[in-house]
């Protein structure tokens, strides 16, 4: 059987009960597992992570994108972390037995229903681009919600799918297939906002800094704390130890701690090699935010 993962996310963290209602999308879709979901309210985004075989995991995604489109406006919407649509960002995922062309394949079929269905611009990005300037995610993201009107109306920045009138409900969404991405989240016990954008620019491998690593700082003003908001974009040339560490030793030379960190979806086992998740201060973890735990569970 050939396994894909989605993990759609979308603009809206704060409201649970909007939140629980995509989440039940899902329990309609019985070929595919919800792994995993959570939501941040002040970057006002939750992530959900899924699995199954692709025609599914497309269709399940079809369903969970069309009820967020019903219940997010972005006319209203805020956060600290980039977006560019109520659905902002859909990506497929090769697992077991599947393959990259896999990943690509489902990622252009459902953008092309999404469109047909819901009428919102498509953006491709990965290995499912089909510009140059769109492989990389923060690229196409690039000017967020609100520079929308400008970037589709310039032809080298403009949508895949779609008119370049912009739904402003929705926004636009961008779709694409990669490899297994980690999201990693480090708390500084620290409020200090530039310390957490300089740390994050330090260790952003276009910077200089880890090989695979992109970063942002964010202000969790819910919680009155600064946030090293990271994604290793490949696991097996930078572990969470490695990226963790790093973080530990700019903030301690800035006068600062690291108060927690926290896993977004799923990790493989890997990333963890030479490490505990208590030398992480990795909060509400357990063994089911593991890919090989998941894939199990899915396959029996």
């Amino acid at each position: 059987m050939k396994i894909i993962e989605c993990v759609p996310n979308f603009s809206e963290g704060k409201d649970k009960a909007k939140i629980e209602q995509i989440a039940r999308i899902f329990a309609a879709h019985p070929d595919v597992h919800l792994a995993d979901y959570s939501n941040d309210p002040d970057h006002n985004r939750s992530v959900f992570t899924f699995l199954g075989p692709p025609a599914a995991v497309r269709d399940a995604a079809l369903a969970a994108a069309g009820k967020a489109l019903e219940l997010i406006d972005m006319r209203e919407q805020e956060g600290a972390h980039p977006r560019l649509g109520a659905v902002d960002v859909v990506p497929f995922i090769p697992l077991a037995g599947a393959e990259m062309e896999d990943a690509v394949n489902t990622a252009h079929k459902f953008g092309w229903l999404f469109y047909e269905r819901f009428h919102v611009p498509v953006y491709f990005y990965g290995a499912a681009a089909l510009k140059p300037n769109c492989i990389e995610l923060p690229d196409v993201r690039r000017g967020g919600y609100e520079g929308l009107t400008e970037k589709t109306s310039c032809v080298d920045t403009s949508p895949d799918i779609g008119a370049t009138k912009i739904n402003k409900r929705a926004g636009a969404t961008i779709v694409g297939a990669r490899d297994i991405l980690v999201a990693y989240n480090i708390n500084l016990a620290s409020n200090d906002l530039p310390l957490a954008q300089k740390i994050a620019a330090q260790i952003r491998e276009k910077n200089g800094g880890l090989k695979s690593v992109r970063a942002i700082g964010v202000q969790l003003a819910s919680r009155n704390l600064a946030q090293v908001s990271i994604n290793l974009t490949d696991y097996r040339k930078t572990t969470l130890k490695d990226v963790y560490d790093k973080v530990k030793k700019l903030a301690a030379e800035n006068g600062a701690a690291i108060l927690e960190s926290e896993l977004i979806g799923l990790a493989p086992e890997y990333t963890f090699a030479g490490v505990t998740p208590q030398y992480l201060k990795l909060k509400n973890f357990d063994e089911n935010r593991l890919i090989e735990t998941q894939i199990k569970k899915f396959t029996g």
